[in-house]
């Protein structure tokens, strides 16, 4: 993007981080440092019995408007365990032309583990959102987030037509790149999203990202498969494999809610088989 445009947008919109870093400390995973600018916010309820630490980012804007800029990092330290996700769907209005930008750096140490899993992303028809999200792991440490996409306000019969979409994945595992994503939209996403070869038709989409912090992935492949197999209803399509030492599984739907369905119990399965936790998210994600 040209300067001149990067700063003509920072005039426009606001600029908030949310920085959180995890450490274990007596026994305990404890919050070691917390820096949080408007409009985040991140929130530290009591975690379920039995889980791991939680920390909830909180937009108190109501949503994202053009020329907003975002930058969300969490780190966790050696032995440590945390999951960090959203009070609630992330809104992302539209836009007459300057972009939302969202930065999103996770690092994981060894013997550390780390969930991501805010709820779905809301595209307003002609929102314009780029989201940059790199993990960093160490040779032993664990991951398992993702994210969902809605393509418009499905209960007001709006479909994502126009605007832009730039949305970037990276895990990086022991400073080598173990995988890379990208999705693009721009111009007449209408098309793209109706055309058979693209989404066809679909009105969200998801990934979800396991990365074990020892042994194969692979060994968690075919209960994630079946995971997806039972949660199957007409116009979801669901996959899964494994690419760079990482279970990654996607999901098209022509509806948002059996796909978010489909994505927490798959989410509930992988934190259980692959780490021992409850096979449940917190209870935000039934708000």
């Amino acid at each position: 993007m040209p300067e001149g445009q990067l700063q003509a947008e920072a005039r426009i919109g606001t600029a908030g981080a949310a920085e959180i870093g995890f450490a274990r400390r007596d026994g305990a995973t404890r919050l070691t440092h917390l820096y949080q600018h408007d409009p985040l916010r991140v929130l530290f309820p009591e975690p379920e019995v039995r889980d791991v630490t939680l920390a909830v980012l909180l937009t108190i804007s109501g949503g994202l408007v053009a020329g907003d800029r975002l930058t969300i990092s969490a780190t966790v330290e050696e032995g440590a365990a945390a999951h960090v996700t959203a009070a609630a769907a992330e809104k992302i209005y539209r836009s007459t032309g300057a972009t939302t930008a969202v930065t999103q750096h996770l690092t994981v140490a060894d013997g550390a583990w780390l969930e991501y899993l805010p709820p779905e992303t809301i595209l307003f028809d002609g929102a314009r959102l780029r989201r940059d999200t790199r993990i960093e792991l160490a040779s032993g440490a664990g991951f398992l987030g993702g994210g969902i996409l809605v393509f418009g306000r499905q209960a007001r019969g709006e479909r994502l037509t126009h605007g832009l979409v730039n949305e970037c994945w990276e895990v990086w595992r022991n400073g080598a790149l173990a995988w890379g994503d990208a999705l693009h939209l721009d111009d007449n996403i209408a098309v793209t999203l109706a055309d058979p070869a693209c989404f066809a038709g679909a009105a969200a989409c998801a990934t979800l990202i396991l990365a074990p912090p020892a042994g194969d992935p692979g060994a968690f492949l075919d209960g994630a498969r079946a995971v997806q197999t039972r949660r199957a209803t007409p116009g979801l399509q669901a996959g899964a494999t494994i690419v760079g030492g990482l279970l990654v599984a996607r999901w098209l739907a022509a509806d948002a809610l059996p796909l978010r369905r489909a994505y927490g119990e798959l989410a509930c399965h992988l934190r259980e088989v692959s780490m021992g936790l409850p096979p449940r998210l917190p209870r935000l994600w039934d708000v």
